[in-house]
């Protein structure tokens, strides 16, 4: 694992398409009980190289129930996103991630990991990804069918404070989801 990481940080695959140039975050072990894949870094994660060190991050913990302490122990949580580095800014936000990332890295990190009892999957990219034609029509579905997909995976929104209208929308999320995700997280933990 050691040596995958290494050459994940030195990864440059998609280099001429990163206006920030490369510089890939990613956090794990082969402990991991609980794998995080969310997007990709946004521009404050690229600047400290510290993953969901951002408004989302802090979001994300709270929906959690965990420390930083805990968020940030590799053999409790890996942090894999779609896209390891920060792909740019779009017309309303970041351009979705870069396709390269994990077609040539998620399988050869899910092949080191020994203990990992959940998979989180945070946003469209990484649901349609990893659910394929199992990923409903909408976010929203996917997310309101969370436990069709359990125990393996548990589809999440994304926790930016730019996703306050999905959450005042979807009530039931808060309701139904965050008790069950914050169980979970609990007795993997």
């Amino acid at each position: 694992m050691k040596n995958l990481l290494q050459n994940i940080q030195q990864c440059t695959i998609c280099q001429e398409h990163l206006p920030l140039g490369p510089r890939p975050v990613v956090s794990a072990h082969p402990n991991s009980k609980i794998v995080i894949i969310g997007q990709a870094p946004g521009t404050k994660v690229h600047a400290s190289g510290i993953p969901w060190d951002d408004a989302s991050g802090k979001q994300l913990r709270k929906w959690l129930n965990v420390s930083d302490k805990d968020f940030y122990d590799e053999t409790k949580f890996a942090i894999i996103p779609m896209g390891f580095c920060y792909p740019g800014k779009g017309t309303s936000g970041d351009l979705p991630p870069r396709p390269e990332c994990a077609p040539q890295w998620h399988k050869p990190l899910f092949e080191n990991f020994k203990n990992v009892e959940l998979v989180l999957l945070i946003g469209m990219y990484a649901q349609n990804y990893y659910l394929g034609k199992q990923a409903k029509k909408t976010l929203t579905e996917t997310v309101r069918n969370y436990k069709a997909y359990l125990p393996e995976y548990l589809p999440l929104p994304h926790p930016s404070p730019r996703n306050r209208f999905w959450l005042s929308k979807n009530p039931w999320f808060e309701v139904e989801v965050l008790p069950e995700l914050r169980l979970k997280v609990k007795e993997l933990l």
